[in-house]
């Protein structure tokens, strides 16, 4: 089988790093070229043993250079909002874990998606037990009233909530058909000290060193609580959740927001 040809956008990032290690030890899959914000050399090494590739900030380049047929892409929400119109208008699909995007970017990555008949995938978490979190969240929601997410990360991670609280909130929300209910004291409050309310959900953010990412959802009712927690302890356990987005992305035109519809786990 002809392996997947894959740029990494980010590439000199944590994540991309990491992603860049993963795709070159997939038999499936094929580093080609790789873009970072700056650069200084028109190569980037690859792990021991798979050589080098193309590099450049200049990501039109690249994919008229190295055509892929996936763009994965860990950068920033403003260099991602770029990438996105000018990837898809050459064909080439995308596997997005930026965080910071907006539902407006959503809906303009769903029509370019259309508009150019490419493939997008969008996970705001690609470790495999964080979305099995959300699944199990999702179910429980429907038989209680009152719930909160704890999330934590590394205090590297500027954005807050983290996309994987807001998207859990939503998801619980949605599943539940209304918000859920606020202590007796925020009712009727915009703004809250204790945390930043979606859906009647309030969300609490942690950022310290020593952390990687952390996420537990509580819920409450009458003389119990029930929680929900996941944590991970490096970035490796993205990398099956990546891989399985690129190999999927070739075989899914349109928008896919979240991995859960890749495991079969939207129906919840």
């Amino acid at each position: 089988m002809k392996p997947i040809n894959v740029v990494v956008h980010g590439a000199l990032g944590k994540m991309g790093r990491e992603v860049i290690s993963a795709l070159c030890h997939e038999p499936e899959t094929r580093v080609v070229g790789a873009v970072e914000q700056k650069t200084t050399e028109d190569f980037l090494s690859l792990p021991d043993g798979f050589g080098r590739v193309s590099f450049s900030s200049d990501l039109d380049y690249i994919l008229t250079t190295c055509r892929p047929d996936v763009l994965v892409d860990f950068s920033s929400a403003p260099a991602t909002r770029a990438a996105v119109p000018t990837a898809s208008k050459r064909g080439v699909n995308l596997v997005i874990g930026t965080t910071g995007l907006t539902n407006s970017d959503l809906d303009e990555m769903a029509w370019l998606a259309k508009e150019h008949r490419v493939g997008i995938v969008v996970a705001s978490n690609f470790a495999l037990g964080a979305v099995m979190m959300m699944y199990l969240a999702k179910i429980a929601a429907k038989y209680f009233d009152y719930a909160e997410i704890i999330e934590l990360h590394h205090h590297q991670k500027t954005d807050f909530p983290s996309g994987t609280a807001l998207s859990t909130a939503r998801l619980m929300a949605q599943a539940r058909g209304k918000p859920f209910f606020l202590p007796a004291l925020e009712q009727g409050q915009t703004s809250s000290g204790r945390g930043q309310q979606v859906e009647g959900v309030t969300i609490h953010s942690v950022r310290l060193p020593g952390l990687m990412a952390h996420q537990e959802v509580t819920f409450g009712v009458a003389g119990q609580t029930m929680s929900i927690r996941h944590d991970t302890v490096s970035r490796e356990c993205y990398m099956p959740g990546v891989i399985l987005a690129v190999k999927e992305v070739v075989k899914r035109p349109g928008l896919t927001n979240g991995l859960e519809t890749l495991l079969s786990l939207q129906g919840a």
